[in-house]
C-alpha cells in the first residue's frame, strides 16, 4: 500500500510541475511552440477548462486562478492518499 501512495504523490508532484511550467509559459510567452508544450497543454487543459467551466469566479477578469484551484485539488488527494 506504500508503494501505491508513494507512486501517486509523485505522479502528483509532477503534474503540479508540469502545471506550474505551462502556466507560467502561458503567461510569458504565449506563442512558444515546442513539442513538449504541445504535451504539456494537452494534459494540462481538459483539467483546467472544467475547472473554467464549472466555477466560472476563477477568472477575475484578464486573470485565471483555475491553475491555483488544481493545484490544491491534487493536494487535496495527495493528503488523503
Amino acid at each position: 500500500m506504500n508503494l501505491i501512495s508513494n507512486l501517486i504523490g509523485g505522479l502528483i508532484n509532477v503534474y503540479i510541475w508540469i502545471l506550474i511550467i505551462s502556466s507560467l509559459i502561458t503567461i510569458f510567452a504565449p506563442h512558444f511552440r515546442h513539442p513538449l508544450m504541445n504535451f504539456a497543454y494537452s494534459i494540462t487543459n481538459p483539467p483546467l477548462e472544467f475547472i473554467r467551466k464549472n466555477m466560472p469566479f476563477v477568472v477575475q477578469g484578464a486573470v485565471d486562478f483555475s491553475p491555483l484551484v488544481l493545484i490544491l485539488g491534487l493536494q487535496l488527494i495527495r493528503v488523503i492518499f
